[in-house]
């Protein structure tokens, strides 16, 4: 067996907790090689974001293109996509390739508060991009503003909202809990044949800077590795919990912190 790839396209985060850097560390910490197409600059930290360059939509494409055509890569993720011409740049050259497992983070807005995603970009996601996911990982904020309904608080309400999600075109949908409230972060899995949880403690950190980032990625991770996608969620959902829990000490940052990526490799395993 070769070695394992995973392309992301996504934003770059200069204080390196989220977008670009975070994905790259995760598919790295879990033994993927790690590709990466940029679609925008970030001027950020873990206070907030100064400032948002978008690249241009055809370099993102040569950039995608540039890779999938010597690199055997396994499994792509999307990330911050920042406007409406980038996205269709992104399915344009994305059809262009023989299918792979692709991972949606439709990524709307920082752990900050800043808004990452022009509106004029959410319908074309739906539209165009969701059809060539494998998954969308959406968490409980972000399902609610894609479909326009009020945010789901129970298990179930998260359950409802991602079947309207699978009816846009994905093959599945994880809708992701940390934002929700209870003694355990739970995220829930829909797909055509029925319904998963998977659920961790939750932790109370003020260091989640990039946590979606690094879902996304991990899975992406697992997936090019050949795990079946429940899998590939649940060891995911795991090496989060433990960047979670070990960043709550990282002490990067005077803001929301990031998790730590690295925490296997200062543990020593």
């Amino acid at each position: 067996m070769g070695t394992a790839i995973a392309l992301t396209i996504a934003g770059s985060d200069s204080s390196g907790g989220a977008g670009i850097q975070a994905d790259l560390k995760t598919f790295h910490a879990l033994g993927v090689y790690g590709a990466s197409a940029i679609t925008a600059l970030t001027a950020q930290n873990t206070q907030g974001v100064r400032g948002v360059d978008a690249v241009a939509p055809q370099f993102v494409a040569d950039q995608i293109a540039a890779v999938l055509d010597d690199l055997d890569v396994g499994a792509i993720k999307t990330g911050m996509l920042a406007n409406g011409e980038i996205v269709r740049a992104v399915v344009a050259t994305l059809r262009s390739y023989r299918p792979r497992p692709i991972v949606v983070d439709p990524v709307m807005v920082a752990t900050s508060g800043d808004v990452l995603l022009a509106d004029d970009a959410i319908d074309t996601i739906i539209g165009d991009l969701f059809p060539l996911a494998t998954l969308i990982t959406p968490n409980l904020p972000e399902a609610a503003r894609l479909l326009r309904r009020p945010i789901a608080h129970t298990e179930a309400e998260a359950a409802e909202q991602g079947r309207a999600l699978l009816a846009l075109g994905c093959e599945a949908v994880l809708v992701k809990g940390g934002h929700g409230d209870g003694g355990q972060s739970v995220d829930v899995l829909v797909r055509a044949e029925g319904v998963q949880t998977f659920a961790r403690p939750r932790l109370e950190t003020p260091n989640t800077h990039g946590t979606g980032c690094t879902l996304s990625a991990a899975i992406a991770a697992g997936l090019a590795l050949g795990q079946p996608l429940e899998t590939a969620i649940d060891i995911a959902k795991t090496f989060v919990w433990e960047a979670l829990k070990a960043g709550r000490d990282l002490g990067v940052g005077k803001g929301h912190g990031p998790v730590d990526h690295l925490y296997r490799t200062r543990a020593g395993m």
